[in-house]
């Protein structure tokens, strides 16, 4: 707004003699305010909002206040979002009479107006006199749960009550239809939205934000201790790439003294081995004699000994031969050391903080399963050349608080990533970096201070085919591996054995298998990244790909929001479209797919991407234009700008991630310009598809 715009606006109320009164009086008869976006209205409301707290004696009270406010609340069920605040704040709404606020917000909500009641009831604060159940079912109906998130955020009895209330929704027996029944007339339903599995994924989400303890829920995780057992039968025994005493580990910690899950198991066992082997392992197990069919719950002794001798050379046949057919560690067992003391680690720092240093590093986790909360490392595996390191985690970090230092650790895993002389390898390095960050609070910043990395998941997803001495034959045959085994067999010939990937990471001792299996993991990054440096060309790759990569700070990645394959941001946040073709989308996007943020001369180009669904966050008028990369690399969002920004903007994030846009033409065509270059394909469903 123009400072001369702002000063008539002052002289206008200093010329009133009632100021409060006119703005109402204005609002009720015009209906500018009413649209999307800055109008009149809402610069004179803000103009009003801040005249009032340097003329203090304007504020008025008793009856005269109470009839402006009865008229601001019938405006406030029609205005824009960002008009609410400075209107509850102009005309006092937090001291008007609870009860007519609540009345005023049950008339919204009869009328079916119910996110507009949610949201007045959070700008009033009204949630703990109103009905959770009430208030959020036709939210979680019309698919809002983001709505409905915001508004028990901040009151733990509520979040309690309505985390009970999903959960006896999830219970045996429920039919959801029969609590849905009653709102199948509401506007904007979707049925298809509301089932246990999303319900299930909400609970864990609510779980999750507001640390709520999940035994206040017992039977949507228990149902996830089902899904659970079922993943871990199917690893076992259907694909047969779990050994047994992981499986056997898991099944135990997972079932515990459940009695349902106890009685899951059984039949689980029943369905995958023979009856006496089922009988054996549910007597390993301590479950209920109760729950086998009868005649199983004694086993002959001579039976029970030949079945385990079968069992046992069959499963030792299968492993071997696959382990033949696996990548196999390049360096003897003396050159791995596993450190579990700072005075220990001194040897793998000394090695790994040297410049010029190509350094493979990668995490281990005991695996969640779905549950609450992000996994905590518990393993972390440093890898030059000849030499791997495995970090005992949680025991270096137990020592340094016993001795009063917990910075010592952090501060050396600090210096290893910000060091841009040191070439740090690893795959999908932004999951490592944030379960880093949940093991140890002082790594939270890690991520926005990488210098000197490659995310070889980047280049898996432009490498092309197999590797050089695969027949003609084997090629374009698609293995079952995937992810960093499948890039190995690609560049290396062999898969990694995975066999150990879901072991439990925080048992101490580590089993032998489970030390190799994390030095393979570590030490093939070193195999790859020398394999394509030397023959980029065999792989489909640039001659300059591997140097051009080296070196790019890591943005964290927007989950399941990328672009094409160009132009995805890698979870490392490097241009995948580096030194190659032009940036160009060669598949087509839906708009929900696409993520920018418009720099803040382009707010109406930004507010019509909107209207057609894509994801968009707008700059203010007052942001420096530099605030837009910030918001780009944090969140793997396109830039758009023009003009002179443009020159600075397009060098602070990858390459295709900023767009300059003609100013002079209007939005639509702006907008048009937008779709074409990135290839963005516009439905009817996604038109409106976002709030607005």
């Amino acid at each position: 707004v123009s400072q001369q715009l702002k000063e008539e606006i002052r002289r206008g109320f200093a010329g009133l003699e009632d100021p409060l009164a006119a703005l109402v009086a204005m609002l009720e008869n015009s209906s500018d305010w009413k649209g999307k976006g800055h109008s009149l209205g809402y610069y004179i409301t803000m103009e009003l909002q801040l005249w009032i707290k340097e003329h203090p004696a304007v504020p008025q009270s008793g009856i005269q206040l109470e009839k402006l406010q009865a008229r601001v609340l019938r405006i406030l069920s029609q205005c824009p979002a960002n008009l609410l605040d400075p209107l509850i704040s102009i005309y006092q709404l937090h001291t008007a009479d609870r009860n007519y606020l609540l009345e005023h917000v049950s008339h919204l909500y009869l009328k079916g107006n119910y996110k507009e009641a949610a949201m007045l009831s959070m700008k009033l604060q009204l949630q703990p006199d109103q009905d959770v159940e009430k208030m959020c079912i036709p939210l979680l109906l019309q698919d809002k749960a983001n709505v409905v998130e915001d508004y028990v955020g901040g009151y733990p009895e509520l979040q309690s009550k309505l985390l009970q209330i999903l959960d006896s929704w999830c219970g045996p027996g429920v039919n959801i239809r029969d609590v849905t029944r009653p709102y199948q007339g509401l506007s904007r339903y979707k049925p298809e939205k509301f089932n246990h599995r999303t319900l299930s994924k909400l609970v864990f989400r609510l779980l999750d934000r507001f640390h709520v303890d999940p035994d206040l829920c017992p039977n949507v995780v228990n149902q996830r201790h089902v899904r659970t057992l079922n993943y871990l039968f199917y690893k076992r025994f259907v694909e047969k790439t779990m050994t047994e005493e992981n499986w056997a580990d898991h099944v135990q910690s997972t079932v515990g003294d459940r009695r349902c899950l106890q009685g899951h198991l059984v039949q689980l066992l029943l369905r995958h081995c023979h009856p006496p082997v089922a009988a054996r392992w549910a007597r390993h197990w301590g479950l209920p004699t109760d729950l086998l069919p009868p005649g199983l719950a004694e086993e002959p002794p001579e039976l029970r000994t030949q079945e385990r001798v079968e069992e046992a050379t069959k499963a030792d046949n299968y492993e071997d031969s696959k382990k033949k057919d696996c990548y196999q560690l390049p360096i003897p067992r003396e050159n791995i050391h596993f450190l579990q003391t700072w005075e220990e680690t001194l040897q793998c720092w000394e090695k790994v903080l040297q410049p010029g240093q190509v350094v493979g590093i990668d995490m281990e986790c005991k695996p969640s399963f779905g549950m609450v909360g992000k996994p905590r490392v518990a393993l972390l595996q440093m890898a030059v050349k000849d030499e791997v390191f495995l970090l005992d985690l949680p025991r270096l970090l137990e020592q340094a608080e016993v001795e009063e230092d917990k910075e010592k650790l952090p501060r050396f895993i600090q210096m290893l990533y910000s060091d841009a002389a040191i070439t740090k390898l690893g795959y999908g390095m932004s999951g490592d970096l944030s379960s880093l960050a949940a093991t140890c609070s002082a790594l939270k910043d890690t991520e926005q201070q990488l210098h000197g990395v490659v995310d070889l998941l980047t280049v898996d997803k432009q490498v092309d085919g197999l590797s050089p001495e695969h027949s003609h034959e084997e090629r374009g045959v698609r293995q079952q591996e995937k992810g960093l085994s499948l890039l190995v067999q690609h560049v290396l010939g062999k898969p990694l054995d995975k066999t150990e990937q879901l072991s439990n990471w925080e048992k101490r001792p580590l089993r032998e298998e489970q030390i190799l299996y994390a030095a393979s993991d570590a030490y093939c990054l070193l195999e790859i990244y020398e394999r394509l440096c030397k023959d980029p060309e065999s792989f489909g790759l640039s001659s300059d790909l591997m140097e051009s990569l080296v070196g790019k700070r890591s943005v964290k990645p927007r989950a399941k929001k990328q672009l094409n394959k160009q132009e995805a941001p890698s979870p490392s946040g490097q241009c995948q479209g580096s030194q190659m073709e032009p940036p160009r989308a060669s598949a087509p996007v839906s708009p929900r797919e696409f993520s920018v943020v418009c720099d803040n001369m382009l707010q109406g180009l930004g507010r019509y991407l909107r209207c057609l669904g894509v994801d968009v966050r707008m700059l203010d008028n007052e942001d420096d234009h530099r605030k837009a990369a910030e918001i780009a690399r944090q969140e793997g969002r396109v830039i758009l700008t023009s003009g002179l920004p443009y020159q600075t903007l397009q060098s602070q994030v990858g390459e295709g991630r900023c767009f300059s846009v003609n100013c002079s033409e209007k939005a639509k065509e702006q907008a048009l310009q937008v779709l074409k270059h990135f290839n963005v394909q516009v439905s009817l469903s996604d038109v409106f598809s976002r709030c607005q």
